[in-house]
């Protein structure tokens, strides 16, 4: 379907049919944080919306919940409170405000230099990892329910064609309720959605001011940071326009950075570039920005349904966790294909250290403390590595350039 071809009502159906493909993920996040399904969806398309006049409305582009936040939510909220995890999450905005301007002043080679595949490819890893035991903890509460949910979703990304193929987390979390439904129903709580109202304002968290959380949550937006670097290389070369020059990545990072700001001050997580809505316009050819400001307003729309939000709220935690065993297995996934997609010499001393101490640190639950700061986790983690990347001489390059100056 090209864009050119699309008439207003096409372009709205398209436009749904994207914000329903983000759906899935969009509202797991919250749903494994404890946050309002709801705000999370109000995020997103908030979110999207100041994405495109960041943007001049030129990139198709759509903002979703990050599952990159995931387990540094969790542990902040234990150790700051939900208030002080919030004032964290606009740290993350800033972060990518402040990448914003050094691409604006020194290129993206900058943040090539800054952030190279053997610390994001590990970093990337780990966020999958980390979160492992959450997932089967969770799939342990009902093994049935759970591989029912993970099998359907295997089988979408299979043997899935269209957009069935692109979505597999959310027609597994269909078959599980479905399933929980006819055998499980006992089990279920459907007092929330029988109390829920038609329309209602999603719930929304009051913030409160933490050097603390900053600190500990700030380091987090690295990975997602590259993420978005690559979505927007990808969109280019599926629109055929250079979005890395016009509008300009500065200006990109900037709006997905003003989103991430919006969504922690409604009380939800943090949004990103999707790389599913990404797939889905290369599977539609449907690159009309407009289509994903449409579907920004179908999220909004949809997150002031008072009884969706209940709904997805009664979603059984087994379902949740078979999903999830697939979920954060491919994240980890994603990251070893870093590695091999940059062709890291895992042989290299230099590489396996900087790997191997992000990973140590990382899952290991390291924790750097000094007065009333600490940093661990991801956080912690990725800083090490980007430490450790340019304090590391990297030999192979230092004897090509003796050769040179040899030659010379």
């Amino acid at each position: 379907m090209a864009t050119q071809s699309l008439t207003p009502l096409k372009r709205t159906i398209v436009g749904v049919q994207f914000m329903f493909v983000a759906f899935g993920s969009t509202v797991l996040v919250p749903l494994l944080v404890g946050f309002d399904p709801a705000i999370a969806l109000l995020a997103a398309g908030l979110g999207t919306l100041l994405f495109h006049g960041v943007t001049k409305g030129k990139v198709p582009i759509y903002l979703g919940s990050s599952f990159a936040f995931i387990a540094p939510i969790v542990k902040a909220t234990e150790l700051y409170g939900m208030p002080g995890m919030f004032c964290g999450l606009v740290a993350v905005g800033v972060v990518y405000l402040l990448m914003s301007l050094l691409v604006r002043f020194f290129g993206i080679s900058f943040i090539k230099k800054l952030f190279p595949p053997i610390v994001i490819g590990p970093v990337i890893m780990l966020i999958g990892l980390s979160l492992a035991g959450t997932g089967v903890n969770m799939a342990s509460q009902n093994w049935t329910l759970a591989l029912i949910s993970l099998l359907v979703a295997i089988a979408c990304s299979i043997w899935g064609k269209g957009l069935i193929k692109l979505i597999p987390v959310f027609f597994g979390a269909i078959a599980g309720y479905i399933v929980a439904l006819i055998f499980f129903r006992g089990g279920m709580d459907f007092t929330p959605l029988a109390d829920a109202k038609w329309f209602a304002l999603p719930h929304f968290t009051k913030m409160s001011f933490s050097w603390q959380a900053i600190v500990f949550m700030a380091p987090v937006a690295i990975a997602p940071i590259i993420e978005h670097v690559g979505d927007i290389y990808a969109i280019s070369e599926i629109a055929g326009e250079d979005y890395i020059k016009d509008p300009g990545l500065h200006r990109t990072m900037m709006g997905d950075g003003l989103a991430c700001m919006l969504a922690a001050f409604l009380g939800g997580a943090p949004v990103t570039t999707y790389s599913e809505v990404t797939g889905a316009v290369s599977l539609t050819k449907a690159t009309d920005p407009a289509c994903m400001r449409i579907a920004a307003i179908s999220a909004i729309v949809v997150s002031l349904i008072g009884k969706v939000g209940a709904a997805i709220q009664t979603i059984p935690q087994a379902v949740l966790g078979g999903i999830m065993l697939l979920l954060f297995g491919s994240i980890a996934a994603v990251g070893v294909n870093n590695l091999i997609k940059a062709k890291v010499d895992m042989n290299k001393t230099r590489n396996l250290i900087i790997a191997s101490i992000i990973l140590t640190i990382g899952i290991g639950g390291a924790v750097l403390s000094f007065g009333k700061f600490s940093l661990a986790g991801i956080g912690l983690a990725s800083i090490v590595g980007v430490i450790l990347n340019l304090i590391i001489p990297d030999k192979d390059v230092e004897s090509k350039d003796s050769e040179q100056e040899q030659v010379a």
